[in-house]
């Protein structure tokens, strides 16, 4: 019998992206033939899994999985092509068990996750058989891991397109889930201003003393005025400067509700679904008129 070796199992699995046990298996049965063992892949799977690796993948549902002390946590986001895929409960369980992988062996980076024993293989072994499974391309898109310097609070919305997993210092855990709630509905860019990027804050400046200008505002103002728009703008995306949701005066902000509370945020992390992603969108009727056309030939 001719000896499989990891390179050919490597070779195998870039032309099919099948799952790497498959790929072994499928070579053991052809005797080593490439070919064979790439038609068995194809008979067994079908080219599901090697068509579905270039598809934009912007759906998909971000997970959280929390320690049961609650000092260690990490929030995921996974893609899919569509919203019925990430609704598959094959494809909800794979996110989970990632998150719970995260949490559990601390990979640096994706790559690392993926590589993480899963299923009677890895992750990405798993990953590839449901891609075959359901002929939709699935990826691993971001994480972030948590040791918390206080209590770890999260908040899933929206059949899980908006995930939030909050370190919270002080406080107790009503307040915890309320500021996870409120950064998912609030979107903050930053804690504070120290977290907003200077190359927007520049931005801010310069379009508020052209909208000044051109309003006919005096020189001597423009740089006043400028100043009182970046700071309006801290406090629309900072999350200490943001109103508090649920604040019954509509005044409160959440750096004053967290000091009526004696508490302070040490961290958060905001997922939302095939954010910066491309999407895919569907002419419905091109659609048609193109299966119209292709019949009548």
């Amino acid at each position: 019998m001719a000896e499989i070796t990891a390179g050919m199992v490597k070779e195998l699995r870039e032309k099919t992206d099948a799952p790497m046990m498959e790929c072994k298996k499928a070579l053991t049965e052809a005797g080593g033939d490439m070919a064979k063992a790439e038609e068995l892949l194809r008979i067994k799977l079908g080219s599901k899994a090697t068509k579905a690796a270039t598809r934009i993948t912007a759906e998909g549902v971000v997970a959280v999985s929390i320690a049961a002390d609650g000092k260690t946590g990490a929030i995921i986001e996974v893609n899919c092509e569509t919203d019925f895929v990430a609704k598959n409960d094959d494809f909800l369980a794979l996110t989970k068990g990632a998150a719970d992988l995260i949490v559990e062996k601390n990979p640096a980076d994706v790559a690392a996750l993926a590589s993480l024993p899963c299923c009677e293989g890895t992750l990405e072994s798993a990953r590839t058989a449901l891609v075959g499974k359901i002929g939709e391309n699935i990826t691993l898109r971001r994480f972030v891991r948590v040791e918390a310097k206080g209590r770890l609070s999260s908040y899933i919305h929206g059949g899980a397109k908006i995930g939030v997993l909050l370190d919270i210092v002080g406080g107790d855990e009503q307040l915890g889930r309320d500021l996870a709630m409120h950064i998912a509905a609030s979107k903050p860019k930053s804690l504070d201003a120290l977290g907003v990027p200077a190359e927007l804050l520049d931005s801010e400046r310069r379009v508020a003393i052209e909208k000044a200008r051109e309003a006919g505002k005096p020189e001597a103002m423009l740089e006043k005025i400028a100043e009182g728009t970046v700071q309006k703008f801290l406090k629309e995306v900072t999350l200490l400067g943001q109103v508090f949701v649920k604040a019954e005066d509509g005044k409160q902000t959440i750096e004053q509700l967290l000091k009526s509370k004696g508490a302070s945020v040490a961290s958060f992390s905001l997922y939302v679904v095939g954010e910066g992603l491309e999407k895919r969108t569907n002419d419905f009727a091109a659609e048609v008129a193109a299966q119209a056309a292709a019949a009548q030939k």
